[in-house]
């Protein structure tokens, strides 16, 4: 990451007034963002923080608001032909073991100058201050030529940009530029790894477990496999990407059946965590696993997931567990412009990338549509019993969203000869 400064587009409107507006609205952001937190929203069951999101854009001006077939929530302020969308997903996961939390995770709890509970990081505040963000850009006319979407979407915790690969596929939406809301701790991010799920499953065959030699034990056939998994994660730094990082793969979790807990286990399998950098794709990832000498020698077979949940409305919209690597180029128009939006709402801009996955996978990654990042609050809370975001993040967050599409627009121009 780098600090980087530039100078803000001339037809932007003064920083203090966007400073000012930002400021006298921060506190219905924050109630806003507490009122989403006290709403559990684990994936598929978002019906009820939809609503208030929907109610929250109605609320303060939106020119229109709807629900999708998917469970989507779609607002929109301005009427121009250049379409920008501000996505933040309203799904959070669970709150895990209750005893490791030392605040209620539902009750938007603020002290010392943040706000606590289970999506304050990941990632609700970031949605908060994007509809307060296009609410403003309406009131100060900063719209001018622009319809700006703010998109509440679902299901991202439990399968990252399936919502958008619904709403670019079926043609609900057709931005120019997307900017993820996800904690960037206020930084400008363009890319990160992508990601995809694999099994490996050994067979064996099932005896007695008095008598085991009478049977085929998958977990031993398994054993040596998960060693090599562990060996090929250390190699894999050889294909490290200066800006992304090295590919990684690990195994998050074992299982296996028999007969009984007095049996010979009949089969394994392993669930891998396969992270991916610029040039690795879902193929070279399998066949790098199929030609581990242990996945060869038991006859494992290898295959990549897929995923098929019903949404909140029940619709089931079915994809492989494949999400691409994605990153945009440092002097990308959309780049640029979030460096200066992000300059002129917070002094300054610095340029990185998310670690973990985003609806960027599907958004650029799949569809190609530039997207960048930014949004309040830091990724190293997100999943966390501390969960949590900065009080004054918030602000600072919404002016930067009223600025952007004006810096986006601005960005064009000077790319034109």
């Amino acid at each position: 990451m780098g600090r980087v400064r530039a100078s803000p587009p001339a037809s932007m409107t003064a920083p203090d007034v966007v400073h000012e507006a930002a400021a006298r609205v921060a506190p219905e952001i924050l109630a806003f963002l507490r009122a989403l937190i006290a709403i559990p929203s684990e994936s598929a069951g978002e019906r009820a923080v939809v609503e208030r999101a929907a109610a929250e854009m109605r609320a303060v001006g939106f020119d229109e608001v709807r629900v999708d077939a998917f469970g989507n929530v779609l607002g929109r302020v301005g009427h121009g032909p250049h379409v920008i969308a501000i996505d933040g997903h309203l799904d959070t996961v669970g709150v895990g073991d209750p005893g490791t939390w030392t605040r209620d995770p539902y009750a938007g709890v603020v002290q010392g100058g943040v706000v606590y509970g289970r999506g304050a990081s990941d990632q609700e505040a970031g949605f908060a201050a994007a509809v307060h963000g296009a609410r403003l850009a309406k009131e100060l006319g900063l719209l001018e030529g622009v319809s700006l979407w703010v998109t509440g979407t679902v299901m991202e915790e439990d399968c990252d940009g399936l919502c958008w690969q619904y709403l670019l596929r079926e043609k609900v939406l057709a931005p120019e530029v997307v900017v993820l809301t996800e904690p960037t701790n206020l930084a400008v991010y363009r890319g990160h790894r992508g990601r995809m799920e694999i099994e490996v499953r050994t067979q064996g065959r099932s005896a007695h477990g008095s008598a085991p030699e009478r049977g085929i034990n998958a977990v031993y056939r398994m054993a040596p496999i998960l060693l090599e998994v562990e060996q090929l994660d250390a190699r894999l730094s050889a294909s490290a990407d200066p800006f992304l990082g090295k590919g990684s793969v690990t195994v998050s979790e074992v299982r296996s059946t028999s007969p009984s807990l007095c049996a010979v286990a009949d089969s394994c399998t392993i669930h891998l965590d396969r992270r991916l950098t610029t040039g690795e794709t879902k193929a070279s990832a399998v066949a790098e696993i199929e030609a581990l000498p242990a996945v060869r020698a038991a006859g494992a077979t290898v295959r990549v997931l897929d995923y098929a949940r019903a949404t909140h409305t029940g619709l089931v919209y079915p994809t492989e567990k494949y999400y691409p690597t994605w990153l945009l180029a440092e002097d990308h128009p959309a780049v640029r412009a979030g460096v200066a939006a992000s300059t002129t709402a917070i002094g300054s801009a610095t340029v990185g990338k998310w670690v973990f996955s985003t609806n960027g996978v599907a958004t650029c990654g799949m569809f190609g549509v530039p997207t960048i990042g930014f949004g309040p609050a830091n990724e190293i809370h997100a999943h966390t019993p501390d969960d949590q975001c900065p009080v004054d993040h918030l602000a600072k967050a919404a002016a930067f969203y009223a600025r952007f599409p004006s810096a986006f627009l601005q960005a064009l121009r000077e790319e034109k000869p």
